[in-house]
């Protein structure tokens, strides 16, 4: 009887999927060679009122806007008899279509030439798709599932990678608009590998030039990230279709970028045609694989639903990118990919950014998260101030999940991050329930205590107050301090250019060219009396001083020559090292628990 139910049930619930009116999509490149893709949708099923089309404004994983209706030209409409509708253009993302009789075809030309994890790009080596600066939609249909052809160039040997669904054919289906447009395609005579865990599988298209052996020891490490970072949460999502797929795209025509979606992601990297393999953005892989758990699942509130007309504002991403930056150099130590003094001395990158970025005295990682609409590949025109205000909320979220994981060690109970990351999993990701701040702050009082769960965020997540690492890499077994003690130093980088010192950026807050007046747009001539033609960098000066000396800076400021005196600070840099103490200590915090 069970049984008799259980089919019953299944096949209503694929009648009412078929009785639904689907939107239809097909795109071929016979024009590939000029960047060049022809789209055409089918609406049928409309109602009696202006169809509103439109071309996306933002991309599942980025937080700002992108103007994806300046490729498209070349528009059409007509009804269900062929006839041309009128067209008429409300603002510049949207086409209005009257007078259909419950049917509309439109069709347009799109121009593609970014091959990234935001754009697309179309030539006779790939059509690789992000959908939304791909495909226009259709505003109150977008609960409608979709179908969507593909008229590969069977002469260029193209084959389809993508988590849509396959339907034969090269046609594929996408439930809803949502899914469709986070399904990016990677169409193109690439490598593939596949491997079963946990009974899903694991797939990898790769579209480079390769060996079969250096694809076998590429997909061999993305494998031991899959495993380590399973590990982690204890579990593999439950992927749509049982699958899971890398679109890795290295060719010198591509733009380095990751990007991950709900059930793959895209990797792409401007290899070389003749350079290796190697271990081409392997960093990258173990970054967006992490997102299937934080970001896709543990998702927060504030991108819920994602908006493809406006920038999508959150102020989770300390969090749902940092700590993700924070496992992605911890997982290649864990997969063997990098060794755990590798791993060490690099945390110093990190560190040295936020400990010595004004920024901080600014904003928050609360607030730095707020950012993202500028600074998520955003595009303007007008100079900035972010050297000395805005510090990534990658790179500033990864130093706090650093200084979490080494506080929860250092608690009674054998804690650590990768157990608290299991519960947030279970309480948000599996569940799929939408968190905010004050969620994960409640999760961690439920881990590690309210007083320890108050202190960390009031601290460091709603103030800008820094961890003491010291304390934290001594009980691991770390070294940490500073990289250059007494060595001088003017606080902001020179760059010696056709004989004269430019800064390479606007001199920092606070730093000692700073507090001379020195800004970003005068030409050193010369420093201690030395002119700067007859060095090689500046630190062929400096290593004659030592912190507190003043010197003698000569600089040209829109063609008036004038001197400043300098006071010299000392090199604020950190290092971190592996030191002579406890070994153990230190290899079961890199080392899985």
């Amino acid at each position: 009887m069970k049984k008799v139910l259980l089919t019953i049930t299944f096949t209503l619930i694929s009648f009412l999927l078929f009785a639904q009116t689907t939107t239809k999509y097909k795109i071929s490149f016979d024009n590939a060679v000029h960047h060049e893709a022809e789209v055409s949708i089918t609406y049928t099923n409309l109602e009696k009122k202006v169809l509103e089309v439109r071309m996306s404004r933002t991309s599942p994983g980025r937080y700002a806007l992108h103007e994806f209706a300046k490729n498209v030209y070349g528009v059409k409409a007509t009804d269900g008899n062929g006839n041309e509708l009128e067209i008429t253009r409300p603002d510049p993302h949207q086409w209005n279509i009257s007078g259909h009789d419950g049917t509309v075809v439109f069709e347009y030309t799109l121009f593609a030439n970014r091959g990234d994890g935001t754009y697309s790009q179309v030539d006779e080596t790939h059509a690789h798709l992000n959908m939304p600066a791909t495909f226009a939609w259709a505003r109150d249909y977008e609960h409608r599932p979709i179908e969507i052809e593909f008229d590969i160039r069977e002469d260029l040997n193209w084959k389809i990678a993508t988590q849509l669904k396959p339907l034969g054919d090269n046609i594929f289906y996408a439930g809803d608009l949502y899914y469709f447009l986070d399904s990016p395609v990677e169409i193109a005579d690439f490598h593939e590998r596949q491997e079963s865990v946990d009974g899903q599988l694991i797939k990898m298209a790769l579209h480079t030039p390769a060996t079969d052996s250096e694809v076998d020891e590429y997909f061999a490490k993305v494998m031991a990230i899959v495993n380590a970072q399973r590990d982690v949460f204890g579990e593999l999502p439950e992927f749509d279709y049982d699958e899971y797929v890398f679109l890795n795209c290295f060719m010198p025509n591509a733009s380095g970028d990751g990007m991950e979606h709900r059930n793959s992601t895209i990797v792409t990297n401007s290899k070389p045609l003749d350079e290796p393999l190697g271990e081409t953005s392997i960093g990258t892989v173990s970054h967006e694989f992490i997102h299937v758990w934080n970001v896709e699942r543990i998702r927060p509130a504030s991108l819920e639903p994602f908006d493809f007309e406006e920038a999508n504002m959150s102020g989770e991403l300390w969090f749902a990118e940092g700590f993700t930056s924070y496992y992605t150099n911890l997982i290649l130590a864990r997969a063997g990919i990098r060794t755990e003094t590798e791993y060490v001395e690099g945390l110093a990158g990190g560190l040295n950014y936020v400990f010595n970025h004004p920024g901080r005295r600014y904003f928050s990682p609360v607030e730095m998260s707020y950012q993202a609409p500028f600074v998520d590949a955003a595009r303007s025109v007008d100079p900035v101030n972010r050297e000395n205000t805005f510090i990534s909320y990658y790179t500033y979220g990864s130093v706090l999940g650093l200084a979490l994981d080494l506080s929860l060690r250092n608690l009674d109970g054998d804690k650590n991050l990768d157990d608290f990351m299991k519960l947030v999993w279970q309480e948000f990701g599996k569940t799929e329930v939408p968190y905010t701040n004050r969620d994960i702050e409640a999760t961690l009082a439920q881990y590690a205590g309210k007083d320890f769960a108050t202190e960390f965020f009031s601290k460091y997540i709603f103030d800008s107050q820094m961890p003491d690492y010291d304390r934290l890499f001594e009980s691991v077994g770390v070294d940490f301090g500073k990289a250059n003690p007494g060595k001088a130093s003017l606080g902001t980088n020179v760059r010696i250019q056709n004989g004269v010192g430019i800064l390479t950026s606007n001199a920092i807050k606070d730093s000692p060219i700073y507090e001379a007046g020195i800004s970003g747009a005068d030409e050193i001539i010369s420093i201690g009396g030395i002119r700067l033609s007859t060095v090689e960098s500046v630190d062929d000066i400096l290593t004659n001083y030592k912190p507190g000396d003043e010197v003698e800076i000569v600089f040209d400021r829109w063609g008036e020559q004038k001197t400043a005196v300098v006071t010299l600070g000392e090199d604020q840099r950190y290092k971190t090292s592996i030191s002579n103490s406890s070994q153990s200590d230190r290899s079961s915090w890199i080392q899985a628990n």
